[in-house]
């Protein structure tokens, strides 16, 4: 299992390239306690939970981004299997279909394949995480004022790639012996955006039997 794990989650199969934190910076140094803190097996929800005496959206900045990465390596190990043929529609199951939309070419709720999605989203993220006016990295440079409600639009989208995933892909996961890994990851992600209200409660209905049974 454990030699399965590296051979797929260490390979550079991530969908997008990563985003890092530059070194020496605060932003850095929080998001190496972050790592610091799940490797030593704390407990999730504890994880979470804003460290005492930090920003709360210098915090909320760099699980972003971190999220981001993630959950785009794991879409990078099924991507081969998620066509245009094999899903048409971006979809959770027959019950939930995701339309895309953004400020440029999809002015209105659009009808896309899951691929398309998915491109799309990623490109969408990564365009706005490397702006510096949406994700300051200086010192003394304020957050902008719609930074939570950015932050939710897109940890509520990325909700979208899990419920896809699971619902579509998970055989796959599951051969790869990745189950474990991917289910440690959704769960932080869980715990992350419930502990901040960070997306909707309608949004997380797709997999509200499968989180009641692993995060309850």
């Amino acid at each position: 299992m454990a030699l399965c794990l590296k051979q797929v989650f260490n390979k550079d199969r991530t969908f997008r390239p990563r985003k890092k934190f530059e070194p020496g910076t605060q932003r850095f140094e929080l998001f190496k306690k972050a790592q610091a803190s799940l490797k030593s097996g704390v407990d999730l929800k504890t994880v979470v939970q804003l460290p005492a005496g930090e920003n709360l959206n210098d915090w909320i900045a760099v699980n972003t981004v971190d999220f981001f990465n993630r959950i785009n390596l794991i879409y990078g190990t099924i991507c081969e299997y998620c066509t245009e043929r094999s899903c048409p529609v971006m979809s959770g199951g027959l019950k939930y279909e995701y339309r895309w939309q953004d400020e440029h070419k999809y002015k209105k709720p659009t009808k896309v394949t899951a691929p398309q999605y998915m491109n799309l989203l990623m490109d969408w993220i990564e365009a706005l995480i490397n702006n510096e006016e949406n994700f300051p990295t200086r010192v003394g440079v304020p957050f902008p004022k719609n930074f939570m409600q950015l932050c939710k639009k897109i940890l509520t989208r990325l909700f979208r790639v899990f419920v896809h995933v699971y619902i579509h892909h998970f055989d796959r996961i599951t051969a790869m012996g990745a189950e474990a890994h991917v289910n440690t990851c959704y769960k932080h992600f869980y715990y992350f955006v419930t502990e901040f209200d960070l997306t909707d409660e309608r949004e997380l209905e797709p997999l509200k039997v499968m989180t009641e049974k692993i995060c309850h």
